[in-house]
């Protein structure tokens, strides 16, 4: 790997550890400026639940980098990130350089990562019954839904083109639903 890619892949690390710090931070503030308790005393069905979750977007991660090397991943995340913060070109690669993925876990989904990170951070938060982890939880998927997710897809769409069209025709952006072959259905989860 060169440096300037290994610089690229730290930089990505960073920022996600970043991002993660400051959601558990404002879940923090929330659970203290609203007085809400730190348990909710959750059942332990609810807690085994939780375990499920969080072991399931593990299992996710794994099956993800069968199919996209972890250094690949945090590249694209950089670009996509310098892009969004910089208002950088969409159609600049920036050090991006794989393929259009649709297989594994991207048969499924269009943004496994993504659906990874929740299933995790829910999980953890049933699964340690713990408040700020539930606004931690609904941060991301505020940021992923909102934020990350249209504007990546808009950058798929240069990068790919038509390809990623149809794929985005086929393919649920982060809840696996039933395949779909008409184009009414594209804005599901």
């Amino acid at each position: 790997m060169q440096k300037d890619e290994s610089v690229k892949a730290i930089l990505a690390a960073l920022f996600v550890l970043v991002l993660w710090s400051i959601f558990i931070s404002i879940g923090y503030l929330v659970t203290i400026l609203f007085q809400l308790p730190e348990k909710q005393e959750l059942p332990l069905a609810a807690r085994v639940i939780g375990l499920l979750a969080s072991l399931s977007g593990l299992l996710l991660f794994v099956w993800l980098i069968e199919y996209r090397k972890p250094v690949d991943v945090l590249i694209s995340s950089y670009a996509t990130f310098t892009k969004m913060l910089r208002r950088v070109p969409l159609d600049e690669r920036i050090g991006r350089r794989e393929p259009l993925v649709v297989k594994g876990p991207y048969r499924y989904v269009r943004h496994p990562l993504y659906a990874g990170v929740l299933l995790l951070a829910s999980g953890l938060w049933l699964w340690f019954d713990y408040t700020p982890l539930l606004f931690t939880t609904l941060l991301f998927l505020v940021w992923f839904n909102f934020v990350v997710t249209p504007f990546e897809e808009k950058e798929l769409n240069v990068i790919f083109g038509a390809d990623y069209e149809q794929y985005k025709r086929r393919v649920s952006k982060m809840i696996p639903l039933p395949r779909r072959s008409d184009s009414s259905n594209r804005s599901a989860c």
